[in-house]
């Protein structure tokens, strides 16, 4: 981390106490590292999100153009399709 600059933010109490804890027992060697965990984290899930979305808008876009060039499937093969694909998901 050559650049590095230095935030200050405030908590609630509840939260404060469990990035304290979180270094007291071992898990963290400072406050800082807690914060970094947290954002890698926050980062990954945004991008997963992202891909998430993604995923889906190009799903509704291929479903748009089958439809509109006469190419729909019935619904329970559809429905049977999505629920796989969100079992994958979870």
């Amino acid at each position: 981390m050559s650049n590095i600059e230095r935030l200050t933010i405030a908590l609630p109490a509840e939260l404060a106490k469990v990035v304290r804890n979180a270094v007291a027992s071992g898990d963290y060697a400072s406050s800082s590292e807690v914060f970094r965990d947290a954002l890698r984290d926050w980062k990954l899930k945004r991008r997963n999100q992202q891909q998430d979305y993604e995923s889906i808008r190009e799903s509704v876009e291929i479903g748009l153009r089958d439809l509109r060039a006469g190419r729909v499937k019935p619904a329970e093969e559809v429905l049977s399709r999505l629920e796989a694909k969100y079992r994958e998901m979870t």
